[in-house]
């Protein structure tokens, strides 16, 4: 019940509309109130994801991750040199920490996105690591693996 309590008034203070003002009904009921929320919540998350060529959904920051799988996914992106990327540290907003989960229909944190297109979480962009497909999608982005180059210098 706290929650719902919670979500609502983020959605007032959110200028969430959610009565037609000729028309004030005093008996809003919840759930209509949850599902405009949550549909402002999901259209935020997809400017989010489109906003930057590479952006992270972590636990933490990329600069102290607060799990072990945030932190594998910061290492694999520092290890290919990508440093500019977005960032969102879950932790600091239930709402997107769900709302992300709901949006890319993905159970987990962390999630990475590409150009807008959910790549997905931790052990997917580690098998793109260790395959290789990673330095292919990054070449995509227009973002050249830092791998490469230190591939060419050990020749």
């Amino acid at each position: 019940m706290n929650t719902l309590i919670r979500t609502t008034a983020r959605c007032f203070r959110g200028g969430a509309v959610l009565f037609n003002k000729t028309q004030v009904d005093r008996h809003l009921p919840c759930a209509s109130a949850r599902l405009l929320c949550s549909a402002d919540i999901q259209k935020n998350l997809a400017e989010m994801v489109k906003k930057d060529k590479v952006v992270v959904f972590i636990k933490g920051t990329p600069a102290q991750p607060m799990c072990g799988f945030s932190n594998a996914v910061v290492q694999i992106l520092r290890m290919h040199g990508v440093d500019d990327y977005a960032s969102y540290n879950v932790l600091d907003d239930q709402d997107i920490r769900q709302g992300v989960k709901t949006f890319s229909n993905w159970p987990t944190i962390p999630q990475v996105f590409f150009n807008g297109e959910f790549v997905g979480g931790c052990d997917i962009l580690l098998q793109m690591h260790q395959s290789g497909d990673l330095v292919d999608e990054l070449n995509k982005l227009g973002i050249r693996s830092a791998l490469l180059d230190a591939e060419q210098e050990s020749k």
